[in-house]
């Protein structure tokens, strides 16, 4: 077997991310080795990095990143469906197909469930399971700039069959990060009249651009439940109200932000062992449905692959810099820190 050097983006532990040297050898059985042409930054990225690992994802030392298309370079035995000089997209993980909760379609929860990383590197090596059940065809219209989106839209489509919407709803994002954006965009297709709630004016232009009908800045809000219900049909709360930050906090505002009988998508992952207080009054007597929704299926990652290609979710309007791979550490860094006021950034390799 032959190996090659090439550059990757390696984690360390918190807040240790190193540009370096790293060995890349074949493709084994069922494997396919990608060379990779654009990568993605994410929210994710930045959580790992503060935090130094993800308990199910990544632990460190590891290739670091995982949004990602390319060009098929090499194929490993028994592949026949891929062939060199492939597009691709390439989803981060990939169900077992046998676990109890694959049985009853339950992807995303499989208890086999393979993450990969190493979005942040000039090749990667895909694992058999991905390569089989995970990994897409781009076609030459569409940009693997654009494809390499593809993994967090299908988390967002996956959240909205947890959580449908319907045309003519009145919708409240809290967020204004990729995904809630997402959200916003994927609303106004349903059909849904949007209310956009975030801090940045850029993110709030972009709401607005995407199809919101509204958006409130929460910076300039005393009472932002009471801010959002107010801009709701009668005053009454929002029919669904998806929480796309992350926060307990943010969980107990949409809580209060939605009417009697509508839905709340707790899709924002909080830190593990945090917890809220629910007033019980609004989940029997207001008969609120709470739902959440974690990652993506192979479904959700097919879905969001057509919904790029198609256009209806430009990736475009969420790529607002471009960067190097060399770049990537310190863009991460600034991240964490908050000095850095980017949608998504794309890694040039």
């Amino acid at each position: 077997m032959t190996s090659e050097t090439m550059k990757a983006v390696v984690l360390h532990g918190k807040e240790r991310v190193v540009l370096e040297n790293v060995y890349i050898g074949e493709p084994a059985k069922g494997e396919v080795r990608i060379k990779i042409e654009r990568a993605l930054t994410c929210g994710t990225d930045v959580k790992v990095y503060r935090r130094g690992e993800h308990a199910r994802m990544i632990r460190p030392p590891a290739l670091f990143g995982h949004e990602f298309a390319g060009i098929v370079d090499a194929v490993g035995t028994g592949v026949s469906h891929w062939k060199v000089g492939d597009r691709v997209v390439v989803a981060n993980s990939a169900p077992c197909d046998e676990c109890y909760y694959c049985s009853i379609g339950r992807e995303e929860l499989c208890e086999n469930l393979l993450f990969f990383n190493g979005a942040f590197a000039e090749k990667a090596i895909v694992p058999s399971r991905i390569v089989s059940k995970n990994m897409l065809a781009v076609d030459a219209g569409t940009p693997l700039e654009s494809a390499a989106m593809c993994e967090p839209l299908a988390c967002v489509v996956r959240g909205l069959e947890v959580a449908p919407v319907a045309a003519g709803q009145s919708v409240v994002v809290l967020g204004l990060g990729p995904i809630g954006l997402m959200f916003v965009r994927m609303c106004v297709i349903a059909g849904c009249t949007v209310i956009a709630v975030g801090r940045r004016e850029a993110r709030l232009r972009l709401a607005y651009e995407f199809g919101a009908v509204d958006t409130i800045n929460v910076d300039e809000c005393i009472d932002i439940v009471e801010r959002v219900r107010s801009q709701t049909p009668c005053g009454r709360g929002a029919d669904t109200v998806i929480e796309a930050i992350g926060s307990p906090a943010a969980w107990s505002d949409a809580i209060s932000i939605v009417r009697k009988g509508g839905m709340v998508n707790l899709f924002g992952g909080c830190a593990s062992g945090t917890t809220i207080s629910i007033d019980t009054s609004r989940l029997h007597y207001d008969e609120v449905t709470l739902r959440s929704s974690f990652h993506h299926t192979p479904r959700s990652f097919q879905k969001a692959l057509q919904l790029l290609s198609s256009l209806e979710v430009d990736a475009q309007r969420f790529i607002t810099t471009r960067i190097t791979l060399n770049e990537i550490p310190d863009t991460l860094a600034r991240l964490a820190a908050g000095q850095l006021d980017i949608v998504k950034a794309s890694v040039l390799m």
